[in-house]
This record gives C-alpha cells, sequence and structure tokens, in this order.
C-alpha cells in the first residue's frame, strides 16, 4: 500500500493528486491513500514505512524517487528512505 499523507493546506492537494496519478498509472493495482496531517507536512509511505518527509528535506520528491520505491516494494526488495527532494519549496 502507497501511502501520501497530505498537509492541511489546501495547496498541497494538486500535488498530492498529481502523485496519485503518476503511481496509479504505473501501479494500477496499488491501494493509494491519504489523509490531512499536520501543517507542513507531505510525507509518503509504503507498506508503513516513511520513505520521504517533506518536513525534513524541505521540498516535494521527485516523481521518479516514488516510482522507483514503489517498484521496489513491488518487487519484494527493500524500500530505502528517499534522501532528495525539490528544494527549497516555496508557496507564495
Amino acid at each position: 500500500m502507497f501511502s501520501a499523507p497530505r498537509s492541511g493546506e489546501s495547496w498541497y492537494e494538486p500535488r498530492y493528486q498529481e502523485l496519485i496519478s503518476t503511481v496509479k498509472r504505473k501501479f494500477f493495482e496499488a491501494e493509494v491513500s491519504g489523509f490531512v496531517g499536520r501543517s507542513g507536512s507531505f510525507e509518503i509511505e509504503i507498506n508503513g514505512q516513511l520513505i520521504f518527509s517533506k518536513l525534513e528535506l524541505g521540498g516535494f520528491p521527485y516523481e521518479d524517487d516514488i516510482l522507483n520505491a514503489v517498484q521496489n516494494a513491488h518487487d519484494g526488495k527493500p524500500v530505502a528512505k528517499i534522501t532528495k527532494s525539490r528544494a527549497p519549496c516555496v508557496i507564495m
């Protein structure tokens, strides 16, 4: 299962929806869920394992990194935490 918790900030919703679409296009059988989290957060879990945190890295994830992580989980391989982002993230 791929889970992308959402921030309470409404401007994160398009980013969240875009990420869901990207994952579902490649992994149509993936269960994708999300919820509103703490302000400023955008965190991604795969099978309960936190693999990305905007609070830690200061920006949104690269789609290819997320797809690679989902592919690893799908293949039964270990899923490593993502350590890079599109930082800095500035929303006005």
